[in-house]
């Protein structure tokens, strides 16, 4: 569980992120959990689109993502969600 500064900390570093993913009108399937968390072990942090014709509610949206790839929510501000997990192999974020 992250603490509000390392959240704080964390939304400063994904400000000037874009997102890599989009989540459409097919939601959040297996195939996608798998590449995001993918992402998540190469990146650290990442940030998600959810698409205007996607018709669930973005903030089960972004709590299927964090579940599926075990990773912390961030933030979800608008459409996009960011996510954050450590990486084991490729750590270069140290948290506050």
């Amino acid at each position: 569980m992250l603490t509000g500064k390392q959240k704080r900390y964390l939304r400063s570093l994904a400000h000037h992120l874009t997102p890599i993913f989009q989540v459409g009108k097919g939601g959040v399937n297996d195939n996608m959990v798998k590449q995001i968390g993918e992402a998540l072990e190469a990146r650290e942090l990442i940030k998600v689109s959810i698409l205007q014709n996607n018709l669930d509610d973005k903030h089960e949206v972004a709590a299927a993502l964090a579940r599926g790839t075990g990773a912390e929510l961030v933030q979800l501000i608008g459409h996009t969600v960011v996510l954050y997990k450590e990486s084991k192999e490729k750590k270069t974020i140290v948290l506050p």
